[in-house]
């Protein structure tokens, strides 16, 4: 099962999976069969020239942690000795200025950084305590179970049916594809706009369409996570709102990151916010990590109430 697509290789594997499945017990781990994963402790070092804020409250249920993370490019560091915690089937917005790192950030969660040339990630990804750059982790099993929304919607040349059962097709689905089709169009938001035309091509929708069919797509593969990279910036209000509506239901399922640059989409949507920002050597870090109510009405740090408040960035 290998996906050469972009928003296709975001998928996870069946339940019938005997390699990935998982119960409330067990905590679903990413490995070959057979492997052992034995329990580590979790590093939560923070940069010395960050500020020194209070310990971040970890999460009762996090899905995935970063611990101590450094992302380089080659030479150049993008980001440096980050750590937080993504709690379950909960928003969590990354925010801060241009060339923070959060879209390196996002893309590190689902290794789609191995495919840049030259970058490396020093620290520990963990999905549910297994190291997502362990050696003998598969970073297309790892696409299975996170998915991956991109800022520009970028729906197949195909029709709206294919489109959604391109990712099943190729895991080799054989349940009911008509049914798969029309509940992932369904938890997507978009059924009824579309159940009169599947057979038309996806490219012909409008922009707040065609996103939730790259929704669609990415949720017909059932992963637990969804990464969406700035998915409404090139929407308009309508169709931003109905994004924000749709991960407000989507949450229920699933975990989802998100990275924005609107201040006002992270304060509604979100329910946890990590403020980056970048240094003098051009690494992005993190200020502050926080409920969003908190990060909004009373963060800890000055450079976070400076930037939410508009005074730089």
């Amino acid at each position: 099962m290998r996906v050469t697509t972009e928003s296709a290789t975001m998928t996870t594997p069946t339940m019938t999976d005997p390699a990935v499945e998982a119960t409330p017990s067990q905590p679903p781990e990413i490995r070959p069969p057979g492997a052992m994963v034995p329990p580590r402790p979790i590093a939560r070092a923070r940069d010395a020239s960050a500020p020194r804020n209070e310990p971040e409250a970890r999460p009762a249920n996090p899905a995935v942690e970063l611990s101590d993370v450094s992302i380089f490019y080659g030479a150049f560091r993008a980001v440096r000795d980050v750590s937080f915690s993504v709690p379950a089937h909960a928003i969590t917005a990354l925010i801060g200025p241009s060339g923070s790192g959060k879209s390196t950030l996002l893309r590190a969660i689902n290794r789609m950084n191995d495919l840049t040339p030259g970058s490396r990630l020093d620290g520990e990804v963990r999905y549910h305590g297994t190291n997502l750059y362990r050696a003998d982790v598969d970073p297309v099993e790892v696409r299975r179970r996170i998915g991956m929304v991109f800022q520009k919607p970028n729906p197949f040349p195909k029709s709206i049916y294919d489109n959604v059962a391109f990712g099943p097709r190729l895991n080799g689905y054989r349940d009911n594809m008509d049914e798969l089709v029309e509940r992932s169009l369904r938890q997507a938001a978009l059924w009824d706009e579309v159940k009169d035309k599947l057979k038309q091509s996806g490219l012909a929708l409008s922009g707040g369409q065609q996103q939730r069919l790259c929704i669609a797509r990415t949720i017909a593969v059932e992963p637990e996570i969804i990464l969406m990279d700035e998915p409404a910036s090139a929407l308009d209000p309508r169709s931003t709102l109905q994004i924000e509506e749709l991960m407000a239901e989507l949450k229920e399922n699933y975990t989802i990151v998100i990275v924005t640059h609107n201040m006002q989409q992270a304060a509604r949507a979100s329910d946890r916010t990590v403020f980056l920002n970048m240094g003098d050597d051009r690494a992005g870090y993190v200020v502050e990590v926080d409920d969003t109510v908190k990060i909004f009405t009373n963060p800890r740090e000055q450079l976070t109430e400076d930037y939410i408040s508009g005074r730089f960035g």
